[in-house]
């Protein structure tokens, strides 16, 4: 199988700075994969509210993260903080990609990168629903 390859976008619209703490590590001793997926997610979070909104409240829709792909680049310890950058590309019908990067803060060591694909979701109705255009005018015009 082809090792997963992301290409970074050429700048980032949002960055955040978030501790490892020792809930995040493994058994090795180093950021354990469950926890760098949760690490994203929290800034996700704080990505969408930053725009003004939640992932059950983007116009009056929610999202779904349809598919997660990431590259480690090298180990992160406890009592390190990470910056995570974060920017929406691959724009289609029903959503997009947020595009990510984890670095040291200390010292700029790339830790991983990767993307998660997210689609708009109607909650009331149960379904994919098209990507609101004031979301895309917000990560697009930045």
């Amino acid at each position: 199988m082809p090792r997963i390859k992301i290409d970074l976008p050429e700048r980032f619209i949002f960055s955040t700075e978030i501790p490892i703490y020792i809930g995040h590590i493994n058994y090795g001793h180093h950021l354990d994969n469950a926890q760098l997926i949760a690490l994203v997610s929290e800034a996700r979070v704080r990505f969408l509210k930053s725009l003004g909104y939640s992932e059950m409240d983007v116009e009056g829709v929610g999202i779904i993260v349809a598919d997660v792909a990431a590259q480690y680049r090298s180990e992160a310890f406890h009592g390190e903080t990470l910056v995570v950058d974060m920017a929406a590309d691959d724009f289609n019908k029903y959503g997009c990609d947020l595009v990510w990067q984890l670095t040291d803060k200390a010292g700029g060591r790339e830790v991983a990168r990767g993307k998660h694909g997210i689609i708009f979701f109607d909650y009331a109705e149960r379904k994919a629903t098209a990507a609101p255009a004031a979301f895309l005018a917000k990560v697009q015009g930045q």
